[in-house]
Order: C-alpha cells, then sequence, then structure tokens
C-alpha cells in the first residue's frame, strides 16, 4: 500500500501540525500530541473543557471536532493506539479549570486506562474530572454485554450535544448526564469491503476476497463479526439497521438522528447510496428522521465501507445537535429533505411523427437493432479500451445507447429522417459524457438531408458526410487526434467516392466500413491530442482509440445488415 506519509512513526505529529496551520483556531501543545481550542481563557474563566481523543488513523476525527460548541481539546495516540496519561492530562490542564472536564471515551481497554487514570490525577489535583464511556457498537449486541461493547461513530453525536451543553454554561454534572443520554440512546454497526493499513505495518489488516465483506467491525482495522458474500448497497443497509434498530427497539413513531459515516475509502457516491437507503427503510417503518448527516465522521484509515448510527432523540437534544459550533469537520445541522422530485419542463416536440408505408419501417427498426446488439456485444471490449485512456465508461454509456434505441416506439421508424432523428434524441438523453452529444448531433444533422420516403444513395453518403462533418465541428477534432473522426473521416469519404462512381449503397457501405476499420487501426500509434487521452500522451499509444473502435462496431453491423 501506498501513502504520502515520510517516517511512519511521525505521521501523527505532522498530521496534527498540518491540521492547526490550517486553522487559526487551533493550537498544538508542545510536548504533547493534543490540539486545543483558541483562545485559552485563564483556568477561573473556563466553562466545562469537553475533551475526547484516541488512537490516530480515524480522521476526521478527533481533532476535527475541536472548536466552539464541541470539544476544548483533541489527544492524539499513534495510529489505533491509545495516547499516553501525560498526554492526556496536559489536555485536561491546558484547557479546563475549577469548572472541571468531561473525558469522552470511546470503550477500548487502553482509552478507559489513560483517559481514566488521568481523570483520577486531574480531580486530585484540583480539576473535577469525569468520564463518559461511549460504547454503541451494536454488532456485538449477542456477543458482549452492553457495557463491553466497543466505541465507534456514535462518540461523535455525543462530542456534539456534550460540548454544547457546556457551550451553554451547564455545570459538569448537568454536562455529564446530557453526555450519558446520547450514548444511552445511541447504536451504530459498520461494514467493510476491504482492510485498511496502519503506516508502520505497511500492509493489509487482514485478507478479504474481491466477493466478500466484514459485517459488524471497529474502527481499528480489525475483521468483522461475521464475513459474507458481498451483497448491494441496499441489502447491507437492511441487514445492519435491522441489528441496530433491534437494539435500540426501534418502533414506529420513533424520532431519531441518523449517521452514514464513511470508514476512509468510500466515496460520497456510495455513501450517498448508503444514505438513500437507510431512509428508505427508516421512513417505511414510520420512524421520524428528525436530522441526517453523511460523510467522513470517524474512519479506519483507508478502509472501504461503512458504519449506520441511530440516535433516539427529543427537542432538547436537538437543540444541542443544532447549537453552533467552530470545528471543522462538524458538516452542520443536518436538515432532512424531501426526495419528492420536481416536474422537469416538458420539450417541445422535436421528431416529426409520419405514416411510413411499406417495409421500410421494418428493416429501419431491424438495422438499427442490429447495431443495438452488435453495441451490448462489444460493451466489455470497448470498456477495456476505453480504461486505457479514459474513464472506462464507453462500453456501459453504449450498451445504454442500444437499450435507448430499442425502445423507440413503432413510429419513430416511419421514414429515414424521422428514424435518425428520433434515435439522436434518444441517444443524447441515454448517454453520458461526450459520446451522447457527438452522435445526437451527426443523427440530428444527417436527418436533414433525408426529408424524402426513400432517399437515394446520392442522399445518405451526402447526410453522412455532413453528420462526420458536425461531429468535428462540434468537438474541434480532426483526421490524426486519435478520435472517432479517424475512423469516421475516411469512411465517409470512401462512402461518398464509391456512390459517385455508381457502386450499389449498400456495397459502397461495406467499402465505408472497411475504410474505418483501417482508420481505427491506425489510432493505435497515434499520439492523443484531444480528450482525456491527450493526458496521457506517448503512454496511450498501443491500443486503437475507443470511440474510434465504437464507430467500427456499429459500421460492421450497418453492413452486415445490407
Amino acid at each position: 500500500m501506498k501513502k504520502l506519509v515520510n517516517d511512519p512513526r511521525a505521521v501523527v505529529r505532522q498530521m496534527l501540525e498540518g491540521l492547526v496551520e490550517l486553522n487559526p483556531a487551533l493550537a498544538l501543545l508542545d510536548r504533547e500530541d493534543v490540539v486545543v481550542r483558541l483562545p485559552i481563557a485563564p483556568p477561573a474563566e473556563r466553562p466545562v473543557a469537553v475533551i475526547s481523543g484516541g488512537g490516530s488513523g480515524h480522521e476526521p476525527a478527533h481533532a476535527g471536532y475541536v472548536g466552539d460548541g464541541m470539544l476544548a481539546a483533541a489527544v492524539a495516540g499513534d495510529v489505533f493506539t491509545s495516547p499516553s496519561v501525560d498526554a492526556v492530562l496536559a489536555a485536561i490542564h491546558a484547557t479546563a479549570g475549577p469548572r472541571g472536564a468531561v473525558l469522552v471515551v470511546k470503550n477500548y481497554t487502553g482509552d478507559r486506562l489513560n483517559f481514566g487514570l488521568a481523570a483520577e490525577m486531574a480531580t486530585a489535583a484540583g480539576i473535577p474530572t469525569r468520564m463518559v464511556i461511549v460504547a454503541d457498537d451494536a454488532a456485538l449486541r449477542d456477543t458482549v454485554e452492553r457495557g463491553h461493547r466497543r466505541g465507534i461513530a456514535g462518540t461523535v453525536l455525543v462530542h456534539k450535544v456534550a460540548g454544547a451543553a457546556a457551550a451553554a454554561g451547564l455545570p459538569l454534572d448537568a454536562v455529564v448526564d446530557e453526555a450519558t443520554r446520547v450514548g444511552a440512546g445511541l447504536a451504530s454497526m459498520g461494514v467493510a469491503l476491504g482492510a485498511c493499513t496502519v503506516p508502520a505495518a505497511g500492509r493489509p489488516g487482514f485478507s478479504i476476497g474481491d466477493d466478500e465483506m466484514e459485517l459488524g467491525l471497529g474502527i481499528h482495522g480489525e475483521q468483522g463479526v461475521r464475513r459474507l458474500s458481498l451483497q448491494p448497497a441496499d441489502a447491507i443497509v437492511d441487514s445492519i439497521l435491522a441489528t441496530v434498530l433491534d437494539d435500540l427497539s426501534g418502533a414506529p413513531g420513533d424520532r431519531v438522528a441518523l449517521l452514514v459515516n464513511g470508514l476512509g475509502g468510500t466515496p460520497p457516491m456510495e455513501l450517498a447510496i448508503v444514505s438513500r437507503r437507510a431512509m428508505d427503510v427508516l421512513r417505511e417503518r414510520e420512524i421520524r428522521i428528525e436530522r441526517a448527516w453523511c460523510g467522513n465522521f470517524m474512519t479506519a484509515l483507508e478502509m472501504p465501507g461503512c458504519s449506520l448510527t441511530l440516535l433516539r432523540v427529543n427537542d432538547a437534544m436537538l437543540a444541542r445537535l443544532d447549537a453552533p459550533t467552530g470545528a471543522s469537520a462538524w458538516p452542520g445541522r443536518g436538515q432532512v429533505g424531501s426526495r419528492l422530485p420536481l416536474p422537469a419542463p416538458s420539450e417541445p416536440a422535436t421528431v416529426r411523427r409520419g405514416r411510413g408505408a411499406g417495409p421500410l419501417p421494418a428493416q429501419l427498426r431491424g438495422a438499427a437493432h442490429l447495431v443495438a446488439d452488435a453495441l451490448d456485444a462489444a460493451q466489455d471490449e470497448l470498456t477495456a479500451l476505453d480504461s486505457r485512456a479514459g474513464d472506462g465508461d464507453l462500453g456501459i454509456s453504449m450498451a445504454r445507447g442500444a437499450a435507448a434505441i430499442r425502445s423507440l416506439p413503432d413510429d419513430a421508424w416511419d421514414t429515414p429522417a424521422i428514424a435518425l432523428a428520433a434515435m439522436g434524441h434518444a441517444l443524447r438523453r441515454a448517454i453520458a459524457g461526450s459520446s451522447g452529444p457527438f452522435y445526437a448531433t451527426a443523427l440530428i444533422r444527417a436527418a436533414r438531408h433525408l426529408d424524402a420516403e426513400a432517399p437515394g444513395a446520392e442522399d445518405w453518403a451526402r447526410a453522412f458526410t455532413d453528420a462526420v462533418a458536425s461531429i468535428g465541428a462540434l468537438g474541434g477534432a480532426k483526421p490524426g487526434d486519435r478520435t472517432m473522426l479517424d475512423a469516421l473521416a475516411p469512411a465517409a469519404q470512401t462512402l461518398a467516392e464509391q456512390v459517385r462512381q455508381g457502386v450499389p449503397l449498400a456495397e459502397a457501405w461495406r467499402g465505408a466500413s472497411l475504410a474505418a476499420e483501417q482508420g481505427c487501426l491506425a489510432t493505435a500509434s497515434m499520439r492523443p491530442r484531444l480528450g482525456r487521452a491527450a493526458y496521457l500522451g506517448d503512454r496511450a499509444l498501443g491500443a486503437a482509440d475507443a470511440g474510434a473502435s465504437a464507430v467500427v462496431v456499429w459500421m460492421r453491423a450497418l453492413a452486415g445488415a445490407g
């Protein structure tokens, strides 16, 4: 596993140095890995200090939650290792005074011991200090008693409520009471799709197959409670929420806050899909979602996966969750919107409908469906080619285009002009990226030249030539730039020449198809000048351009239809 680190022994200090330099409201103690909130008031003027921490590798926890209205300090140990007693004690003395401190501690032995001893020493020194232990991991509900469960992502919600209570001026016992109530109403559970790598170890913490997942894991790179076959996102969410809701005795009418937490290696796209299903499940059970957040809150380095947390809430707790904070990692109030879609503006009719006669509509549809079949068959090949020099989406894009062609209604095939225009508009809706606009523009332009119900060979040649020209005009490419035009341009030239020579249209198209193949093969030795492939320079050489290859696929299909 490659990592952007210097010395594995220095990752924590260097991380914290970078963090505080990016936030003028934070400072780092000189002899301990402790981040504190600025400004620091004289001890007698300090409110109750809410302090948390633990092993590093969980970023943005815990230093990301230091700020007005949240944590007064965060104590960072080595990766996945509890901080020392001295570091915790330094955090207490730097931020707390006679009103005391609350230590929010995840339920791990090392954390409990080191934070607990520091609390005893601080109290003996005149700073009353209490601990609130968070044990929200519902995955262990059938394994250990509740007080022995791990603390995971729900800890962040304890930070928020306790920090807001302290900022409101509450005394120590009241802050502890509110934090404890949050912990009692929490349940979390996670899933991992792979392992993470501790910098000092240099290798993943465990091995897992491509078709497997770990259900019910902690936040220290360990394996879960069960290893299962990989499932779709919705099924994973259903399984997690079933356990979490059972643990909370969830019932219709309950009010909850939802936290969808990434473990460090899960893209926002996937977390949003998880959030969508989680909210669906809760609404189906008639549970009221008062607040919801989605993102990386407590990670396990670069582990792919997520956890779901539910917190029972009431109005008083919501007020704490909504209270302002200067902590950089807190995402805001978590207001929940509606998924009800707005109606899209109606689109004016762009395709003329006719009443075609004879066999032509069936012939047009048959030829188009041959193209669709060929594009489907070539999906993997096009994906592989596009992945070498692009983003790898061409195969699926062409498959979506094929599905759009098949879905066209009967009257879309009445005449060639209607058919081409209909396909153009279908492809622009179905295909994202550059391919959709290119093909749509070409087809719509070609349709202009085919007004007759049965156009002749010259009409088809002229339409194809103009369609190819429209692609160059739209994208700014020319032959030799290593694009689809390197297949299309020689094909258009060959078709026009052979039609002028009196070659029958079907035979001329086969000649054009061969010219497209030769042009496509030539792209393997061309240095790309446009598109994503241009960023690779000579590294793109050796394989044909994916867009030109797609042209060959559908031209061959049409040549076979003739």
